[in-house]
């Protein structure tokens, strides 16, 4: 086994900095990205916050929710166990595992922003071993394997790094939803009090899981991503 003689940070301000690196005002560019809902809602497959609701939590299931948990997992991990080549493993299967040419996009344009935005926030961070293992790999840096490489090295602790990036990401996706359907804060309210259960339930079950459970079955949200590349009006990349 490869060594990554990477510092680890037991903790430090771990509540703070995990809450800064994933909220929305966070430079990664979220906003823009809505994961095939702008043309789920085109189509009329999400119209109302139940079907918003319900389009969320099966990619949280079946989607790139459980397969990026599952990736956070590994990249975390393998940082944690100075284990080099699962930590490219994991980049690997995480740059490949897209749908689709916009999904594809999507997380890897939000990977890069997030490594830029700890280079220049915490450039100790940014120069770890791990992050250099990574920029040197053969392959895009995803959203989920920076975000699981950070978490370890900043001393996060599992469970709530994986948990608060599904979060996150659901939230992001409501936040498009009531931009789109369109509905109101009160509905977006009750769909982050629906999928919040849920999402811990995901987390235990993908503690016991490993990359060879990678898969998914949102055949619905590729297809709308896949039609998304080509919706004649759209105000999201995704």
């Amino acid at each position: 086994m490869d060594q990554i003689p990477t510092p680890i940070d037991h903790g430090t301000h771990s509540a703070t900095r995990l809450l800064t690196w994933l909220s929305p005002s966070f430079p990664v560019g979220g906003f823009s990205y809505s994961h095939g809902i702008e043309y789920a809602i085109e189509a009329g497959l999400v119209r109302d916050q139940p079907s918003l609701a319900s389009w969320i939590d099966g990619i949280l299931r079946f989607g790139a929710g459980r397969n990026d948990g599952l990736l956070l997992l590994a990249a975390y991990r393998a940082t944690r166990a100075y284990d080099v080549p699962g930590l490219v493993l994991a980049a690997g299967q995480a740059a490949a595992l897209r749908g689709t040419m916009e999904l594809a996009q999507e997380a890897s344009a939000q990977g890069a922003a997030f490594l830029k935005a700890i280079a220049g926030g915490w450039p100790h961070y940014a120069d770890a071993p791990a992050v250099k293992a990574l920029a040197t790999a053969d392959c895009a840096i995803t959203y989920p394997i920076i975000v699981g490489t950070l978490c370890a090295i900043a001393g996060i602790e599992e469970p709530v790094a994986v948990e608060a990036y599904l979060t996150a990401f659901a939230n992001n996706l409501i936040s498009a939803g009531i931009r789109l359907v369109p509905l109101g804060q009160s509905d977006g309210l009750r769909t982050v009090a629906m999928l919040e259960p849920r999402i811990t339930g995901y987390v235990a079950t993908l503690a016991a899981l490993s990359l060879d459970d990678l898969g998914g079955a949102a055949l619905a949200v590729d297809w709308s991503s896949m039609k998304h590349e080509t919706q004649y009006t759209r105000l999201f990349r995704s």
